[in-house]
């Protein structure tokens, strides 16, 4: 069968045998219906009015309270008109000024954590005109500045000994929201809930707790679950926040589809709503399709995808990237799977949005590192590099450490494989340089792979557009993945 792949900027197309199986998320398998949009306004603001575990934002609000709404970046949640950041914040809004909040007293505030901060156009794409309008000219829309001393909080440790940094706007404020996304995430499970504040208004030695090798290469981080240390660091760090703050974040998560439509809006104390959120969640996440375990998946890699730009052709992204496949895949790999990715791996490091990356590739290519994780040692010293934060500050440039966590993930992909091939690479090299096997062509790797590890007839798994579609987490048929037990676990950890 002819099947296209994504690749650079379009697609490539490998001719595959016939009993490949093909999946390609919200497709193969529909995803639950999401909410039409005439009922979206009616079932959102239903979900606000009526929290889980808290009081309504009416009772919580009043004239002079300072109120702070935290939005993800643009890496999360779609920037359709009716995208769940749209819609919530401008119902959210109205539920403020009935309760007399001042305009003035509101900050929006982006949760770009140790991302690249946003674009003012890229603020516009995710908010909307209206919003935009709204706050933008009156400086009432900022990024999170994880390096901005004067803007942040130090909030000692939690009991696991996890620092605890977080944005001081947020913990000023009388009334603090968050609005999440819970859509399958390859770190801890879902996006949403306290993974929003534990990573979005934190500062680097917060996330250093948790996305690092020592957390991240346990084996209950792949496959994702709900269950892993990380995700329980999420919510101890986010509990603290809560405690030292005085008060508990107003969430408004939503649980999207493959095209980031509302399934299910969940708004509340996030130590209750974030689990029963999951339960819906868990219905579109994890496919329990598969009729049998796979010796080769094969998928393609565009340029521009996730984190930005390059993406797919900087070497470590790329790393992380195939990471993120096996974490979400694993329960439907054999243990001597091979993957077949298809990149153009140009040489385009995109030095803008990740100025560190090329100083961390050569490295890597000398003084006996022999695994990513290698690097692991340089975290602090590129993270406190003056260059690299004054880029993340006023160049919107990923910060350093960024890249550690995505180092920590990328060698996931060696540990969890036989041997991965990357095709079609125009700069071969840089491909070689992470311990890849490089190939002209899908054909091609697929005869090596079958020679070396796989024998004549492997079980084929096909992604044509695994990173372009929000992901799922795929599962044998007969698998279940209940989460009766994380909710009582919840439940019992913050009474």
């Amino acid at each position: 069968m002819k099947l296209d792949f994504e690749y650079g900027h379009g697609t490539v197309s490998a001719e595959l045998p016939d009993t490949t199986d093909v999946f390609i998320p919200g497709v193969t398998v529909p995803d639950p219906p999401y909410i039409p949009e005439e009922e979206l306004e009616a079932k959102t603001l239903e979900s606000i009015r009526n929290p889980i575990g808290m009081e309504p934002l009416s009772k919580l609000a009043k004239k002079g309270s300072k109120v702070t709404i935290v939005f993800p970046d643009r890496v999360k949640g779609g920037e359709q008109p009716t995208s769940h950041r749209k819609v919530s914040i401008k119902l959210i809004l109205k539920e403020l000024y009935a309760a007399g909040v001042e305009k003035k007293d509101i900050l929006l505030i982006c949760s770009n954590g140790l991302h690249r901060k946003n674009t003012e156009k890229e603020i516009f794409n995710v908010l909307g005109k209206e919003l935009f309008d709204e706050f933008w000219y009156t400086h009432q829309i900022i990024n999170h500045d994880s390096e901005d001393y004067d803007h942040l909080v130090d909030l000692g440790t939690t009991d696991r000994g996890d620092q605890v940094i977080m944005n001081k706007y947020v913990y000023d404020s009388d009334v603090a929201i968050l609005i999440g996304h819970t859509q399958g995430n390859p770190y801890g499970g879902y996006s949403g809930g306290y993974k929003h504040c534990a990573t979005g208004i934190t500062h680097w030695r917060s996330i250093a707790s948790h996305h690092v090798p020592e957390v991240m290469h346990r084996k209950d981080f792949t496959p994702v679950s709900g269950k892993s240390l990380m995700r329980t660091k999420f919510d101890e760090i986010g509990m603290h926040m809560e405690k030292c703050m005085g008060k508990k974040f107003f969430c408004c998560d939503a649980v999207l589809d493959t095209k980031s439509r509302q399934i299910e809006i969940n708004s509340g104390y996030a130590a209750e709503m974030q689990p029963r959120s999951w339960k819906m969640a868990d219905k579109r996440t994890y496919v329990p399709w598969a009729k049998q375990k796979y010796d080769v998946i094969v998928f393609g890699m565009p340029q521009f995808f996730h984190y930005g730009d390059g993406m797919g052709t900087n070497p470590i992204m790329l790393m992380q990237a195939l990471s993120a496949q096996v974490i979400r895949h694993k329960r439907i790999m054999k243990d001597n799977c091979v993957f077949i990715c298809a990149s153009t791996c140009n040489g385009y490091f995109h030095d803008e949005l990740w100025p560190y990356l090329r100083e961390c590739y050569e490295m890597f290519q000398k003084d006996g590192m022999n695994v990513l994780t290698d690097m692991n040692r340089y975290g602090e010293y590129f993270a406190t590099n003056e260059e690299y934060i004054r880029k993340y500050r006023f160049c919107n440039a990923f910060h350093p450490f960024h890249g550690f966590s995505m180092m920590s993930c990328g060698q996931i992909a060696e540990m969890n494989t036989a041997a991965i091939y990357l095709c079609g690479a125009e700069q071969p090299g840089y491909a070689r340089g992470m311990g890849l096997k490089t190939r002209a062509t899908i054909e091609e790797a697929l005869e090596d792979a079958k020679k070396k590890y796989v024998g004549e007839n492997p079980a084929i798994l096909a992604l044509p557009q695994t990173f372009k579609l929000s992901a799922v987490h795929l599962m044998l048929e007969k698998e279940t993945y209940g989460r009766e037990d994380d909710y009582t676990h919840m439940v019992h950890h913050h009474m």
